[in-house]
């Protein structure tokens, strides 16, 4: 009799042990596209891997790197990934030139506009207006360019008013560093990456963001494919589930933040992104948050990103109605 019970016993666990291993193959996958390389400002998807945050959820989610939001728009338009993260304004210039663009902004990252001037404090740069006539570099991928004309008008400058060069991402800090240029384009993210390279040269970094400036805007956002939306709804309520949860523990946890960043991706430093995401969340967590709440997308501010996008692009503002791009399911699904 003993033996017999024995033997249903481990029938039973090889059962439950064969239902466990097929839930575990049954996580539906999901593709993440980022629009730029890992870093601070990206740590919630990864924190929601090394969380388990996507697990609890029944997800499996892979993390694809990027260049630029026109990539991520388009690696998402054709199906490469299911979702992942953009400036909403590429979006509404993408969307206005090609209104059979398949993809959605479905959740707001940082509700106020990144872009900023960075610059030493011998440079005597100390306001946005004395950039007039300066040496400044950026990266050609940025989105802020399309805004530097109009942040530029919007502070009574000539659109034209900065010397303007062009390189690669890597190079801007060093060349600010030795005295290749007066200031350089950059998101408030990377304040703390520029700060210790200031130290390390024995200068001090000065920062002069566009929103202080009259640039009032979301920016980047989740964006996700159509098909996704429309073929695996339940998947992506899951999805924005969890990314919203590892949203707010980052916030709450910089540190264990980066470190889940570190696990995936080694060659980040924990404590450069832990400042970044210091930094990143004063785009996310603030005034504009308390009053509309977290992720939003309002009409109201939608409507004003659009106006800047449209004024930046010399597009005419009719030829896209910008609730177009956003599908506000999943927010209400939180």
């Amino acid at each position: 009799m003993r033996k017999g019970f024995t033997r249903s016993v481990l029938i039973a666990a090889s059962l439950a042990g064969g239902l466990m291993t097929q839930a575990a193959l049954a996580a539906d996958q999901v593709t993440y596209q980022l629009d730029w390389l890992p870093g601070g400002d990206k740590s919630p998807v990864y924190v929601g891997v090394q969380q388990g945050f996507f697990e609890d959820e029944g997800l499996e989610v892979s993390i694809a790197s990027g260049r630029g939001s026109t990539d991520a728009i388009t690696k998402i338009a054709t199906g490469q990934a299911d979702i992942g993260s953009a400036d909403i304004g590429s979006l509404m210039a993408a969307k206005a030139q090609d209104d059979s663009l398949p993809v959605k902004a479905v959740y707001s990252i940082f509700n106020q506009a990144p872009h900023a001037f960075f610059t030493l404090e011998k440079n005597g740069i100390s306001e946005l207006t004395d950039i007039e006539g300066k040496e400044v570099a950026t990266s050609p991928f940025t989105s802020s360019n399309a805004f530097l004309p109009l942040v530029l008008k919007e502070n009574g400058m000539a659109e034209d008013a900065v010397n303007l060069t062009k390189a690669d991402p890597g190079a801007l800090g060093p060349m600010l560093m030795n005295g290749g240029t007066d200031a350089i384009i950059a998101w408030v993210t990377n304040i703390a990456l520029f700060e210790s390279q200031a130290d390390a040269t024995g200068n001090k970094l000065v920062v002069l963001p566009w929103s202080d400036a009259g640039l009032e805007l979301y920016s980047s956002s989740v964006v996700a494919s159509e098909a996704f939306l429309s073929e695996r709804p339940d998947v992506a309520k899951r999805f924005m589930r969890a990314f919203d949860k590892a949203l707010k523990f980052t916030s709450e946890n910089p540190r264990a933040a980066a470190e889940d960043l570190h696990s995936m991706v080694p060659e980040v430093d924990v404590d450069v992104v832990t400042a970044q995401i210091d930094d990143t969340m004063e785009l996310v967590i603030n005034a504009v948050s308390e009053r509309d709440g977290l992720g939003a997308l309002t009409r109201e501010r939608v409507a004003l990103t659009w106006d800047w996008v449209a004024q930046a692009e010399k597009v005419e503002k009719d030829k896209l109605d910008p609730e177009s791009i956003i599908d506000r399911t999943l927010l209400e699904a939180l």
